[in-house]
């Protein structure tokens, strides 16, 4: 029986600059540092964002962009806070999707290495209601 996430592994091509962007954007906390050992398939690093751990793991960058994302959850009020730290690291924000009232809002951006990020201020249950709210 699947209990929950065990964790999300992303392929970098630089473990700093991923640390970078955890750390200061996510508030991750770093936990493991494999240096030069390699008991996996590649250098690695594991981090806590929130309650959940993320591999980096150093190989070759995503050749391509897509709409494939992890979305974090944040505050509202936090909205501007986080958007402003994307800014300072340079990193490629998209423009959000056009979206519903009442289903929360997103920032979504790309790392060095294109995988997509969202931050999100929602939830299933804000989004679930308020697309009930117009079949009914």
């Amino acid at each position: 029986m699947v209990t929950g996430l065990s964790h999300i592994t992303f392929i970098v091509s630089d473990l700093d600059r991923m640390e970078a962007l955890l750390v200061g954007i996510l508030d991750a906390r770093k936990i493991y540092d494999s240096g030069d050992q390699t008991f996996s398939v590649a250098k690695e690093r594991f981090f806590m964002v929130g309650d959940v751990w993320i591999a980096t793991m150093e190989g070759n960058s995503l050749p391509t962009r897509t709409y494939n994302h992890v979305a974090f959850k944040i505050d509202d009020k936090d909205h501007d806070k986080y958007y402003k730290r994307i800014e300072a690291q340079g990193l490629d924000i998209l423009n959000g999707r056009s979206r519903v009232g009442g289903e929360g809002r997103s920032i979504y951006f790309y790392d060095h290495d294109n995988h997509l990020f969202e931050l999100h201020t929602g939830t299933l249950e804000t989004r679930l209601k308020r697309y009930a709210a117009d079949n009914s």
